[in-house]
């Protein structure tokens, strides 16, 4: 597997990380076992860069990749997130960027997963009642503390990450990026590439529309975090498979997958992107690292450019109440 760093001073990890949130059962029924079984087959592919955070089935997921190293002792390159709090009354999502609150945080995502220190530590949500350079400050004493290794953000503008790296530097920016969420190229990926930071792309396949076989609205559960994604949603859904037909046939005519394709064109927008898949199924799983092995050439990366160019995807990529908390800066 194809090392890449993290972040300018950072650790050199896989350069497809494993996006941990689908263990609590985001996307479908999921269990421990199976949870496990894809962890070890990441080990197995070169996989040593896990992505999970504490909102993530309110501890599921961070329990699970503890409960497995406990079981299976490896050295992975962990990082976590907090900021994203529900209220215990309402169960109205919030964000909360205090120092005690992210002490708190900090403090139960390590004994979750059963380690001392995390390599890389996210404010998820930015809670604007915090300047980002105080977060910073708080950030900077948990490092000190040898708690965490590097400070990063998530779904921040350039703006705000050049704020933030001003104070300390910043070792990781992760925001939704693939084929159908561009939005980052407008800034966010240039000024990564420009401080040194790394870009961390979540959702890189789409949420699984660039799986291999198309997703079935109707059997997705109440809890399932696209049910009410407007790209999920009819007529909005049916427009977007139809436009994904011609991409399905490249794929096919290059002699590989739907979902490797579109995972080899992230890693070929830059040598910081270290994406980060999810997935239940070890079998899927490999398919998304199968894209570290192929090299795509100027020609394949302009046929896919003309196949889906900038902006063609139905919808936005979340509701009025999932964007809230996610910078916009265009």
């Amino acid at each position: 597997m194809e090392k890449r760093q993290l972040g300018k001073n950072g650790p050199m990890v896989s350069a497809i990380g494993y996006g941990c949130m689908s263990f609590a059962g985001f996307y479908g029924k999921t269990n421990e076992a199976e949870s496990h079984e894809a962890l070890a087959a990441a080990i197995d592919m070169g996989i040593d860069f896990l992505d999970t955070a504490n909102i993530y089935g309110n501890g599921v997921s961070e329990k699970t990749i503890g409960s497995f190293l406990k079981q299976n002792p490896h050295e992975f390159t962990i990082a976590t997130k907090a900021g994203i709090h529900r209220d215990p009354e309402t169960n109205i999502r919030g964000f909360n960027n205090s120092p005690e609150h992210l002490r708190s945080a900090l403090e139960k995502s390590l004994t979750d997963l059963g380690v001392e220190h995390v390599a890389l530590y996210y404010i998820h949500r930015r809670d604007h009642n915090y300047p980002i350079e105080d977060v910073m400050e708080t950030l900077i004493r948990f490092k000190d503390e040898g708690k965490i290794g590097g400070i990063g953000f998530s779904e921040i503008s350039p703006a705000s990450l050049r704020r933030a790296h001003a104070v300390h530097p910043v070792m990781a920016v992760q925001n939704e990026y693939s084929l159908w969420t561009r939005l980052p190229e407008l800034g966010l990926i240039q000024a990564c590439k420009e401080l040194g930071v790394a870009f961390v792309p979540f959702s890189p396949l789409g949420r699984g529309m660039f799986a291999n076989k198309t997703p079935d609205i109707a059997k997705f559960s109440d809890v399932d975090f696209r049910k009410n994604t407007p790209r999920f949603v009819e007529p909005n859904f049916s427009a977007n498979v139809k436009a994904l037909e011609p991409f399905k046939k490249l794929a096919a005519d290059m002699g590989t997958t739907t979902a490797t394709l579109a995972m080899a064109w992230v890693l070929a927008q830059g040598d910081h992107l270290i994406p980060i898949p999810g997935s239940r199924s070890a079998k899927h799983f490999r398919e998304d690292v199968d894209s570290a092995a192929l090299k795509l050439s100027a020609d394949n990366l302009a046929k896919i450019d003309k196949i889906l160019p900038v902006g063609w995807a139905h919808g936005d990529r979340y509701s009025d109440i999932q964007q809230i908390g996610a910078e916009r800066y265009c």
